[in-house]
């Protein structure tokens, strides 16, 4: 990881992080897809499709289009929202880039975010035929964003290693307390954050111990959903 010398927006003079460049273009193109596939607007997302359409127990009963309501609620809430909100802060120039690069451009994005998962939790929550599974998952990804704003206040945390904390303890939890056998998915669970991490580490500006934060508080968030859901 290099640094260099750079002006802030504030015409302040502060060290910023370089990605690692040493590594062969088609390394850091594998790791850029990586890290747009599994943003963490996505991961949420790609939770609830596998709960509803791969696990066998958790969405008995429901009819197609049900399964497809359910789903666009989570796209609305976790990708959608979020994504027009950083669209508009762009356009009215709150934030110089889309990218969120320092931790000032992250801190109504988030709170957006947050609130988005305050909504989506505190609906599915009332709603006694959605299963508990998918509210403790709700919850996790609410504890989450604060989570990450509250590290960012402090440092740069990683958003997507928080991201794949809670999906990794999202999947184990399956695992330990269900009927499903769960060995492939957790073990795919856990390629995946080994991946999205190792990608952040390529082709970021984030440091190890960013990453590392990230993913422990990605299953703090998840084990204090638990406790509270």
């Amino acid at each position: 990881m290099s640094t260099r010398l750079v002006v802030n927006s504030s015409n302040e003079l502060t060290e910023q992080r370089m990605p690692d460049n040493n590594q062969p273009a088609a390394v850091r193109v594998a790791a850029n897809i990586i890290s747009y596939i599994f943003h963490p607007v996505f991961v949420p997302v790609y939770v609830v499709l596998f709960l509803l359409y791969i696990h066998p127990f958790m969405f008995v009963g429901y009819s197609s289009f049900e399964k497809v309501k359910v789903l666009i609620q989570s796209f609305l809430m976790y990708s959608f929202f979020p994504l027009i909100t950083v669209l508009l802060l762009r356009a009215l120039n709150f934030i110089p880039t889309i990218l969120l690069k320092t931790q000032k451009e992250r801190f109504i994005p988030l709170i957006a975010v947050m609130t988005c998962s305050f909504w989506i939790w505190n609906v599915w929550r009332n709603l006694p035929e959605y299963p508990h599974e998918t509210v403790l998952l709700t919850f996790a990804f609410f504890m989450a964003t604060i989570a990450a704003w509250l590290m960012n206040i402090y440092f740069k945390v990683s958003l997507h290693a928080i991201a794949m904390g809670v999906m990794l303890s999202f999947s184990i939890y399956l695992g330990l307390t269900g009927s499903f056998n769960m060995g492939i998915y957790i073990s795919l669970a856990l390629i995946i954050t080994g991946l999205v991490c190792t990608a952040r580490l390529i082709v970021s500006d984030h440091s190890s111990k960013e990453i590392y934060a990230g993913l422990a508080g990605g299953i703090l968030a998840f084990f204090t959903a638990i406790l509270f859901a």
